[in-house]
């Protein structure tokens, strides 16, 4: 579990770094795993290039469907165009 958490920290930190989100949003499987929210993001905020990592990374709010919601609303938006 450690190896994942320094690797998700590792691996979220350089989107942080590249991109400078507002906030992240965890979706699908992962968003299940608890310790992301709390062990996770303090692995972000050791490899993240500021002083201090102020980013949040929250839950999704519609549950392991997300992805596939987000996919339905593309193809609806796709057929009515």
């Amino acid at each position: 579990m450690q190896r994942f958490l320094d690797r998700f920290g590792g691996a979220v930190a350089m989107v942080v770094n590249s991109l400078d989100p507002d906030v992240i949003v965890l979706g699908g499987g992962l968003s299940n795993v608890d310790i992301l929210y709390s062990e996770g993001r303090d692995q972000v905020a050791r490899y993240a290039f500021n002083d201090e990592f102020i980013t949040p990374i929250l839950r999704n709010i519609h549950g392991d469907s997300s992805g596939v919601r987000g996919a339905v609303v593309a193809l609806r938006r796709n057929l009515i165009s």
